[in-house]
């Protein structure tokens, strides 16, 4: 084999290696995620949105997880979990001032399938110091993409 063949066998190597971990960084696969702050999980389904990632709801998935449900390419396995709860304070369970309350809630429920948003406006979101778990096959059911 030629030095010239070598080097450009090599450098074809190397660009399938960074095409395939492109590839790779296009997904999310949750596994066990229990949430965090609704502002700066509306930020990531925004980002996660603007770069056609991949979400894949596959394992435990609670409170601010669901907000995953926002983005165009979420799909959900039958096997998952997810839990929904009411906005409240970082002290938890602790409520906010009704206003708030009301305009988070309404935030929140805008990035779930319509069933789902429905059921949150009307049942999950009164649970604060707790949250409500379905099957990933329940959330299918409501409306929620099924993964492959």
């Amino acid at each position: 084999m030629s030095f010239a063949l070598a080097i450009a066998g090599r450098s074809l190597a190397a660009l399938a290696l960074v095409l395939a971990f492109s590839a790779s960084a296009k997904a999310m696969i949750v596994t066990r995620d229990m949430g965090g702050s609704v502002r700066e999980r509306i930020a990531q389904v925004n980002d996660l949105s603007a770069n056609g990632t991949e979400v894949r709801i596959v394992g435990t998935c609670v409170s601010a997880c669901t907000l995953l449900l926002g983005v165009p390419t979420a799909c959900v396995a039958p096997q998952a979990r997810l839990g929904f709860h009411g906005p409240s304070t970082r002290k938890r369970g602790l409520p906010l001032p009704r206003d708030e309350y009301e305009r988070v809630s309404a935030e929140m429920a805008s990035l779930y399938p319509p069933q789902i948003r429905r059921w949150f406006m009307t049942t999950a979101r009164k649970t604060t110091g707790d949250y409500i778990l379905i099957s990933g096959r329940d959330a299918i059911a409501m409306g929620a993409r099924a993964c492959d």
